[in-house]
């Protein structure tokens, strides 16, 4: 396609059929003279449904600001429901207006409409990615087939589902993973239109009525499979847990569509409500992108219909027509910024994801560190090149011309190219495709990190288990120190017990000293098992008691079971899982006592949880006098290029790092109990 054709393209203006999608794949909609209903009087000049670009805006900065970092908008998921919600009402809007002008709705051209404004820009996505991704980091291409598979149909909701993916907790960042919603899109485009032609036959206010009776039960699914300190992702990918907003988006476009019910959705219809309402939803709205988080049970059971109700006011105050004027929540939403981040938010939502990975683990940040912000801009600033140049080129060219009119124009600008040219890039082309075919045969099933967390599981479940310790050692014999540190022998004080065997373990216990490895137990999730050959390394006999996946409530367990067994020193590393239960923690730490040493490691990783989680620890090791943290989020802060792709476990060097952390935490409380300095000597990385 020329450069001129694909200008014109982009410049014509847009018809209902071609511009009339929503969520990421909006458009505009205009109606056609003699619609029925509120429409022409509802919609501005022209007939143009104004606004609504302004609220794809709010959603896709929303959805970028979560992605780029949790922690600066915890609640910036919920920018998906806000899509769903303008979805829901644009299509169904366009549906009934189609059914009003010509008394039908022509399925397959609404289909072909749909595939024309989505497929081209994700493809062109989707290949992109991969072949980027492939000079960047194997990593980014576990499971890419299936990921490429799920995109192309629509289906990567129910296929990561299937495949037991997680949305929240990953060892491998999917390079697709937004395009779960989608799919659920997708999914509500092929099969809403015909239980829109069914509703057609009946009166409007059963319409609304079905379509709230849908939304309300896909609310009560979610709210009833949601199970509070488990992985959500099934009931946050899931088509029946989650079109409640795409729901209550067609039943504002069945009462839209009706002149009885359409005074009866306008805020100004509403009394001294109506003036209010309007700006109370956004705020409510923006309070959940705010304070709401990813593990948070509200979020499951309220959160998201709160905010997918909130949001079917504002459309309501978009869209109605008020002979005082324009109101300043319409002028907000109207802005020229907004209607051109909100024009391209399909683009913005196709490429951030894949651009925050891909610049991720090209130049590798902590948060809270200046390089972070600085390569968090730089990935807003390549995402929006690459959508006005997607929207631009890709989506306004197929969107107008239709997959005929763009093949017509490519084929007229190869005949003007030499036959050395046309073999030239036939050639180019071929030599992608073998390469993007050789990408994905050969993708591994699994990320280094993976592996690296099956290794060390296996490891340790072979390793042999450690005899009962004494004052010397495992074995009676003297206990080794622990490399670069002094240690002396563990004096004894007794505390209350029952048994003889329990005295002992308790007279064992109450020394602060620096530890040698016999004398320290330690229990973890999957961090502590990526540096189980480092922590072996510092603390020579140490017992490691860790699997990926753990929570603060299998630590309560694993601690309790062994009881009495427990070594004079404790190392606890969790909450990478769930977050930090402070219930847990404080069960954990008394079921340990107050005369064992206590080392609680804080959390690092892409969560919005991360400084509330370590704000928490810190405030529970306060009023312990046995009870340390060591700084793990500081330590690798420093250190951002010794984290693995999934931006949350350690690499080798960062095992190590981890470590030296934890071992200097154990220090650190030594010196504050016994008043004697530690000393520790660097030790060189094997």
């Amino acid at each position: 396609m020329t450069t001129s054709a694909i200008s014109r393209a982009a410049g014509r203006s847009q018809t209902a059929e071609e511009a009339t999608e929503a969520g990421p794949t909006s458009g505009r909609a205009r109606p056609r003279r003699g619609s029925a209903g509120p429409d022409a009087a509802s919609s501005g000049r022209g007939g143009r449904i104004e606004g609504l670009d302004g609220l794809r805006a709010l959603a896709i900065v929303g959805v970028v600001v979560y992605h780029l970092n949790a922690s600066w908008l915890p609640g910036g998921f919920l920018g998906v429901d806000v899509f769903f919600v303008v979805s829901g009402f644009l299509i169904t809007t366009l549906l009934v207006r189609e059914h009003q002008r010509t008394g039908r709705v022509a399925l397959s051209q609404f289909w072909v409409r749909r595939a024309r404004r989505l497929l081209p820009a994700l493809v062109l996505c989707v290949l992109t990615s991969v072949l980027i991704a492939r000079a960047v980091s194997e990593d980014l291409l576990v499971d890419v087939g299936r990921q490429m598979v799920g995109a192309l149909t629509f289906s990567t909701n129910w296929i990561e589902i299937t495949a037991g993916s997680s949305y929240f907790d990953q060892t491998a960042p999917q390079l697709f993973m937004n395009f779960w919603s989608l799919a659920v899109e997708e999914q509500f485009y092929l099969l809403w239109p015909l239980m829109t032609l069914a509703l057609l036959a009946v009166s409007s206010r059963v319409r609304v009525g079905v379509a709230v009776a849908v939304g309300l039960a896909s609310s009560v699914l979610m709210a009833a499979l949601f199970t509070p300190g488990t992985d959500a992702t099934r009931v946050y990918y899931g088509t029946d847990t989650h079109v409640m907003g795409l729901m209550a988006g067609a039943a504002l476009a069945f009462a839209w569509a009706s002149p009885q019910l359409a005074r009866r959705v306008a805020p100004s219809r509403w009394g001294r409500l109506g003036s209010y309402a309007v700006p109370l939803a956004l705020v409510v709205l923006l309070a959940e992108m705010a304070l709401l988080d990813e593990q948070s049970t509200f979020t499951f059971r309220g959160g998201i219909v709160v905010a997918s109700l909130a949001t079917a006011v504002l459309v309501m105050g978009v869209i109605e027509h008020r002979p005082a004027g324009v109101t300043w929540t319409q002028r907000l939403v109207r802005h020229p910024a907004a209607s051109w981040v909100g024009a391209r938010s399909y683009s913005i939502y196709l490429w951030h994801w894949p651009v925050i990975l891909l610049v991720a683990l090209d130049s590798p940040s902590a948060p809270g560190t200046t390089s972070h912000l600085l390569t968090r801009l730089w990935c807003v600033l390549v995402t929006l090149a690459l959508a006005d140049l997607t929207f631009r080129f890709v989506e306004s060219p197929f969107r107008t011309l239709g997959f005929r009119g763009v093949a017509s124009t490519v084929r007229r600008a190869l005949s003007t190219l030499t036959l050395r040219g046309k073999r030239g890039l036939a050639g180019v082309l071929s030599v992608l495709a073998v390469v993007t075919a050789v990408i994905v045969l050969t993708a591994p099933d699994q990320s280094e990190t993976a592996r690296m967390l099956a290794a060390n599981e296996a490891a340790a479940d072979t390793a042999p288990t450690a005899g009962p310790t004494t004052a010397g050692g495992p074995t009676g014999a003297p206990a080794p120190a622990a490399p670069g540190s002094t240690s002396g022998s563990a004096s004894v004080l007794p505390t209350a017990s029952g048994s003889s065997a329990s005295r002992t373990a308790s007279a064992q216990n109450a020394s602060f000293t620096m530890p040698s490895g016999p004398e320290i137990d330690a229990y973890g999730d999957s961090i502590m098992v990526g540096s189980l050959q480092a922590l072996q390394y510092y603390f020579p006999g140490i017992r490691i008691d860790a699997k990926s996946n753990r929570r603060w409530s299998d630590g309560l367990t694993e601690v309790s079971a062994r009881g009495t067994a427990n070594r004079r020193a404790v190392i606890l590393a969790f909450g990478t899982n769930a977050g930090v239960d402070e219930d847990r923690v404080k069960q954990v730490l008394d079921v340990l006592g107050p005369d064992r040493m206590v080392v609680l490691v804080n959390i690092m990783g892409p969560f919005s949880r991360v400084d509330s989680d370590n704000a928490t620890l810190d405030l529970i090791a306060k009023g312990r006098p046995n009870v340390a943290v060591a700084d793990w989020a500081d330590a690798i802060r420093a250190h951002p290029e010794q984290v693995q792709s999934d931006r949350i476990h350690p690499t080798i060097r960062g095992a190590h790092l981890f470590s030296k952390t934890v071992r200097q935490a154990l220090a650190d409380l030594s010196e504050r109990n016994t008043g004697t300095k530690v000393v520790l000597k660097e030790l060189p990385i094997p």
